[in-house]
């Protein structure tokens, strides 16, 4: 296999990224769970940014390879938090304020990048020219962008601001497993509720394979948001 085209700085810099925020997705699950009276995921030790409490092996371990070889953006999930739903106070006010704290929390991440994205545009020239110039051209950009320490730097702020916005926007779709269905399913009939819950992982990967279309259409709108606001500075 010819892996001479691969950007392994890139990868490993995605990666890394990818680690990051589902470890600060899963956290923000178990954290919130445990304020609304269920402790079951704190107590196992799932409100950490250590990426091994979170690893699932399909979704964090063979879709970012499968993405790897096939030039498809790093995207995938982590072990489920486990929530025991009996021990919320509301039980489905606190499901729904669990499920979308991931993707909150996410969001909170990618503009806390981009507002230190926004200190670098602001330190010198030579950073504002590589932040506007991540911000319209993407992550190649980087290679013409010269040999300063803040290439690198200003790089890996890009690419974690680009996986939170793309796993918090992707785990807000409302296909089981994901974040989006704990709030939709609230709203379904008891059989009606049933048939959704069993599509379980079989319409997630439908999604993830079959939906590239649909995800870019989602997703796009977010990431042009946050890429738009380093372009204007």
């Amino acid at each position: 296999m010819d892996l001479s085209h691969i950007d392994f700085v890139g990868v490993a810099f995605q990666m890394i990224a990818f680690l990051f925020a589902i470890s600060v997705h899963e956290s923000a699950h178990a954290w919130t769970a445990n304020r609304c009276g269920d402790p079951t995921a704190r107590m196992l030790g799932r409100i950490s940014l250590n990426p091994i409490v979170h690893i699932d092996p399909v979704g964090t371990i063979v879709m970012p390879l499968i993405a790897l070889f096939t030039h498809f953006p790093v995207i995938g999930w982590a072990k489920p938090t486990p929530v025991d739903p009996r021990n919320f106070k509301n039980a489905v006010r606190d499901d729904i304020l669990t499920a979308v704290a991931g993707p909150v929390s996410n969001f909170l991440v990618a503009g806390g990048t981009v507002a230190l994205m926004l200190m670098i545009a602001k330190t010198s020239a030579h950073g504002s020219f590589l932040v506007k110039g991540l911000a319209q051209y993407g992550p190649g950009f980087a290679q013409v962008a010269g040999t300063s320490f803040l290439v690198p730097l200003t790089l890996f702020f890009y690419e974690l601001m680009w996986i939170n916005v793309v796993l918090a926007v992707f785990n807000l779709i409302p296909v089981p497993p994901l974040d989006g269905s704990h709030v939709l399913r609230h709203f379904l009939s008891d059989s009606v509720r049933r048939a959704y819950d069993a599509m379980g992982i079989f319409g997630l990967l439908a999604l993830v394979y079959l939906g590239g279309n649909l995800l870019s259409r989602l997703i796009s709108p977010f990431l042009e948001f946050f890429t738009g606001v380093l372009a204007r500075f």
